[in-house]
């Protein structure tokens, strides 16, 4: 008997049959609304540099911002950091022992999922009730 039989079988899943699971698609969602807080970071800074650079410049960004394109990134920004902040405190709970049952994970997660949406969505209609 050979001790190097080959399987025509994977030794690990592989991409073509692991399905994710929520707590992986919210961990890498976690580290993507991360990067995407940093790119908001860099947007936030021309904005507040166009301001202080006088009328012309601060009313060019204002139009980017305005924009379907700017209104896209402004959501995604704000979506992005309620859910990282929701995440976090889910974290943060988790790093106090608590919430480590199965049933919980998977009710967290979706919790975060829930509050962040809602928290964008107000966030937003808030802003336009002001506009007003």
């Amino acid at each position: 008997m050979s001790f190097m039989a080959h399987d025509k079988r994977p030794l690990s899943p592989d991409l073509q049959i692991y399905r994710p699971q929520l707590t992986s698609v919210l961990s890498i969602s976690h580290r993507v609304t991360g990067i995407a807080l940093s790119v908001g970071t860099l947007l936030l800074v021309s904005w507040l540099l166009a301001a202080a650079a006088g009328p012309q410049a601060y009313s060019t960004v204002q139009g980017v911002m305005h924009s379907w394109l700017g209104r896209v990134l402004l959501f995604g920004c704000t979506f992005s950091f309620f859910f990282h902040l929701c995440n976090g405190i889910r974290h943060l709970v988790w790093d106090a022992g608590y919430g480590f049952e199965l049933r919980t994970i998977y009710v967290s997660g979706w919790t975060v999922v829930a509050a962040s949406t809602a928290l964008t969505v107000a966030a937003w209609f808030s802003s336009f009730v002001a506009m007003e």
